[in-house]
């Protein structure tokens, strides 16, 4: 086919495909449109024969956002399975306007590997090899860990037994909350290309979205707009009884998200590079001389993210890619404690802004998770974006009701019935809140959904849990939030680990202890800006479950290094596996030996460096190997157990452990 002009210079395709949960008899793909677009899948195994699916309205659900910005929800129940570990090689023929199709060779080009004329997906039977990470920002001057992982598809593109099972990505997938002001600029430059919905604002010292877009201090002083600000007096006076109480507690947040359309905007920003072509090199708006140099430095991470962006829509492309939120998807420090959350959900302007993260979240991460469970919100979404006044902004009541039922949501997490079983835990929104001491953190799960966690893995023989903060972190850092926590200063330092709730912590471990529950546990975590690996054992006297602790962080983010030297020094000295002092901590019922980076220097137990994280399974769900593969060109790098030189020897060692 020759290339087809597009209606009003869009692109039928804004973003996407990106391959969400995939199995043998159903296949769950988003993408954004420009337009509602007429979509037929085509599907052809190696040795097979091409089946084609249209994707009309009972498995395609279209949701508009904007006048020029559709989602499609597709959905594919298969009436014969697709094979499994083999190459399906895959095209979306759109049908335009003019009776013209199109595939992807011709609307997204950048998405095909060097001489492929389709996008491929594999099936695996097992999920034994699964690459995962968090936080990718993209003003951080790192390079992107997630067009890493698409060169290290390339380099397996057609073996399909040497394809990951899964791209895992454990949280902080967008930045609501640390926004750079080119970003935000491009953000609000989409807005106006695509027509993205406006709506209008309560609680805020601007009444709607688009003077909230044009006010002076959109800019690197969005705290301004918020009520709790010393400046806000009637407002403060109005919501807060005249009491100052920060809710935005990032010391980066001065470019919050604050609109549906803004976070919207974003996550077409960060998932594909078409939106880019939409809109020209943002330009700078009146600045003072400190935020003009900012505005400069991060324009420059910008521009290195936008030369890896087609890499990572290439990925998603190519391999299933399921996700979890953490604090940054919404704002920092979500749910943090009791306090917090109900001087966040008790006032309109700061409940807006989060519900609207919450909403976007589940439009562009949370479906593709557990499309089931979904139908009765996406039904009050489009309620919503039906129901438009004169200026097309969303009405304001109904899109509180429908943050309401968005807040009071409670099946985020989720299960995947492979080999082994992957469970996804909600850190986030289902907390052990304290009511004695509501300002302390909360526990990252609560009694209910850890009974639940227990009855997922019953009579499992492994299971493979993605927390998205670490079960077992590095300690001095958990006594570090301890401190500051008891001294009041829990925001301080993020005071949100697993032990730091000793009523969470036991449950878990008893959990572990259960006579029904597997014998072998892979725990993938992220949210700290380094990498690590432990290998933990509860210590019992009927069974010894072994856990291994696997964190990689951050896709696009890092732990200031001289800091982070210090703090893991110290950490050797203060708590190596024999030191007493862990037997003042929970460690006394575990433990725990770390894995050491192969690159590693002086002693280093943790890796700080951008990238993406791989962990190969044996049969029995043990890891053989555990990797971090650096996003700047560095050679991969492997943890090793103390003694381990190679990865046969970590192998060997694993033979022989016993669960």
């Amino acid at each position: 086919m020759t290339q087809v002009p597009i209606p009003d210079a869009l692109p039928p395709v804004l973003a996407g495909p990106i391959l969400r949960r995939l199995e043998p008899g159903r296949l769950v793909l988003w993408l954004v449109g420009s337009t509602p677009l007429h979509l037929m899948l085509e599907l052809e195994p190696e040795a097979g024969t091409v089946r084609r699916v249209n994707l009309d309205s009972s498995c395609c659900r279209v949701l508009p956002i904007g006048r020029h910005a559709y989602l499609h929800l597709v959905d594919v129940s298969l009436p014969e399975p697709l094979p499994q570990d083999t190459l399906i090689h895959y095209d979306l023929i759109v049908a335009l306007e003019n009776g013209v199709e199109a595939n992807i060779a011709q609307w997204a080009p950048h998405l095909l590997h060097e001489g492929a004329t389709r996008p491929s997906l594999v099936l695996r039977s097992r999920a034994d090899d699964i690459l995962y990470g968090s936080c990718r920002k993209p003003h951080h001057p790192a390079r992107d860990g997630l067009a890493r992982a698409d060169s290290l598809l390339a380099e397996h593109i057609g073996q399909a037994d040497a394809r990951p099972a899964m791209l895992m990505l454990c949280g902080d997938q967008v930045y609501a909350d640390d926004v750079a002001g080119p970003m935000l600029a491009a953000v609000h430059a989409l807005i106006r290309r695509l027509g993205l919905y406006g709506e209008s604002l309560e609680g805020a010292v601007v009444t709607d979205s688009e003077e909230l877009y044009a006010h002076p201090a959109g800019y690197y002083r969005r705290e301004e707009l918020l009520p709790a600000f010393k400046s806000n007096e009637a407002l403060r006076e109005r919501f807060f009884g005249g009491v100052e109480k920060p809710i935005f507690t990032t010391a980066n947040a001065h470019n919050h998200l604050v609109t549906l359309a803004e976070v919207m905007a974003m996550y077409l920003l960060v998932w594909s590079p078409v939106p880019w072509q939409l809109v020209s090199e943002p330009q700078m708006p009146a600045l003072d001389a400190e935020h003009m140099v900012r505005w400069q430095d991060e324009a420059d991470a910008i521009r290195g993210f936008c030369r890896d962006l087609p890499q990572a829509a290439r990925l998603f492309a190519h391999i299933q890619t399921l996700m979890i939120f953490d604090d940054h998807d919404i704002t920092d420090d979500w749910n943090l404690s009791a306090k917090w959350e109900s001087t966040a959900y008790g006032h309109p302007f700061s409940r807006r802004i989060m519900g609207n993260a919450l909403l976007a979240y589940m439009l562009c991460q949370g479906w593709g998770n557990r499309p089931d469970v979904f139908a009765g919100l996406l039904d009050e979404t489009e309620a919503l974006t039906a129901a438009l006044d004169s200026q097309a902004r969303l009405d304001a009541a109904a899109q509180d009701a429908l943050i309401g039922q968005l807040l009071a949501f409670n099946q985020w997490d989720y299960v995947l019935r492979t080999h082994p079983t992957v469970i996804v835990l909600d850190t986030r929104t289902r907390r052990w809140r304290s009511r004695r001491l509501p300002s302390r953190p909360s526990g990252l799960m609560n009694w209910e959904s850890l009974v639940e966690l227990q009855h997922e893995l019953l009579d499992e023989t492994a299971a493979v849990i993605v927390s998205p903060t670490p079960m077992f972190g590095v300690k001095l850092i958990e006594v570090i939030q301890r401190i500051c926590a008891f001294a009041g200063h829990a925001l301080t330092v993020d005071a949100e680990n697993w032990m730091a709730h000793r009523g969470a912590a036991n449950v878990m471990l008893n959990i572990f202890r259960h006579s029904r529950t597997p014998g072998n546990y892979v725990v993938l975590s992220g949210d700290v800006h380094y990498s690590f690996a432990y290998d933990v054992q509860v210590r019992d006297r009927e069974r010894a479950p072994h856990i291994w602790q696997i964190t990689s962080s951050g896709i696009k983010n890092e732990f200031p290094r001289r800091l982070l030297d210090w703090l893991d020094r110290l950490n050797r000295w203060l708590y190596s596996p024999r030191s007493p002092l862990n037997w003042f901590t929970q460690r006394r019922d575990l433990k725990i030996r770390p894995r050491l980076p192969d690159q590693r220097h002086r002693g280093e137990r943790v890796w700080n460096g951008a990238g993406i994280g791989q962990v190969l399974l044996d049969a029995q769900g043990r890891p053989t190997r555990i990797l971090q593969h650096n996003a700047d060109g560095r050679p991969s790098t492997q943890f090793l157990t103390p003694g381990a030189s190679t990865a046969a020897d970590v192998t060997v060692e694993q033979r022989g452990s016993s669960a």
